[in-house]
């Protein structure tokens, strides 16, 4: 199993020096291994279809500060780092994984230097725990709403500092480019974006891993994220929720501790059937929060989103039982 564990060095501009530095080797086999990593995935995406750019060479300006480090110019000790021919670096906080050091890379990231060391551990088998069955329905005003009626909120960490963003932009813009007044309000505006990037990734990180530790068959949906993004009164909006990201991540984590995640298709209308007789509202629009059902011998009514959720997972465990016939296990759980 590889791990790779992202510290920050202590202290802003850590690893910026006044004096040159003679190159590692490092360097050199960083710089080939890009190389060969750009190559494949662009002859890779000519054969599956998938459009990714020819490599291009890097820029001083505006290609992100990082190099690549062997296990054998580095060495890792509690809350510090000794890189060859730059010397020891205080880490802010130790390395979390005991086990075969593999190689590492130093990146800049606004104000600050991180190193990802990559470590190689032991392979545990995975024991599937008879967990509960859950849907998910996701959402701008509500980032996820679950089947059993617990939400999370959309915390809109980007709208949240939109005024201040656009301020710093501002100042940006009102600088001589190339000075130092430029460089300050360049880290500044830096710092922010970065400050929003780590409320969101804090957000999904906890919502995906307790969900991941709770339930061991999760349903969700499909999302084509790629399309949401080109309505451009709601592109704000779910570029800051990152629901690509939130499903990618709770894919990755029930996965790993052996639960299963099945994706319903995203043309099924979980917003506009009844969970409990099958009735279809063809004419519900956003503003509708409270889903009302008109049959005659059901006359449901609740909220919208836990309704959809508990759409997804009856399609969810409808489609596991027609693949591979182990409803049994988790239909007990269905509400």
């Amino acid at each position: 199993m590889i791990r790779n564990d992202h510290v920050r060095f202590l202290g802003e501009g850590a690893m910026v020096t006044s004096r040159p530095l003679p190159d590692s080797k490092s360097v050199v086999e960083g710089a080939f291994m890009d190389v060969a990593s750009a190559f494949k995935n662009f002859f890779e995406g000519l054969k599956t279809g998938k459009k990714r750019g020819y490599p291009k060479f890097k820029t001083k300006r505006k290609t992100k500060p990082a190099f690549y480090l062997a296990s054998d110019r580095f060495e890792v000790g509690d809350h510090w780092v000794d890189i060859s021919k730059l010397g020891r670096v205080n880490m802010a906080e130790k390395l979390r994984f005991s086990g075969k050091i593999l190689s590492a890379r130093v990146s800049k990231t606004a104000s600050w230097w991180f190193i990802s060391i990559t470590v190689e551990l032991p392979d545990k088998p995975v024991e599937s725990q008879p967990l509960p069955a859950v849907g998910i329905d996701v959402g701008l005003n509500r980032l996820a709403t679950l089947s059993t009626g617990r939400q999370f909120e959309n915390q809109k960490p980007l709208r949240t500092l939109l005024k201040h963003l656009l301020q710093a932009n501002k100042r940006l813009a009102r600088r001589v480019k190339g000075s130092k007044n430029w460089y300050k309000a360049k880290e500044k505006l830096a710092r922010l974006h970065y400050r929003v990037a780590c409320a969101r990734e804090d957000l999904l990180h906890k919502l995906t891993t307790e969900i991941a530790t709770t339930y061991g068959f999760v349903g969700v949906e499909s999302l084509h994220v790629k399309g949401l993004m080109q309505n451009r009164k709601l592109a704000l909006s779910f570029a800051d929720a990152a629901l690509g990201r939130l499903l990618m991540l709770l894919t990755s984590k029930v996965t790993a501790v052996g639960g299963t995640v099945v994706k319903v298709d995203r043309f099924f209308p979980s917003s506009q059937l009844c969970h409990q007789c099958g009735w279809r509202w063809k004419e519900i629009t956003l503003a509708d929060r409270i889903f009302v059902c008109q049959h005659p011998q059901c006359r449901w009514q609740g909220d919208r989103d836990l309704n959809a959720a508990l759409n997804i997972l009856n399609e969810a465990l409808r489609l596991v039982g027609q693949m591979d016939q182990v409803v049994s296990a988790v239909a007990a759980t269905t509400p």
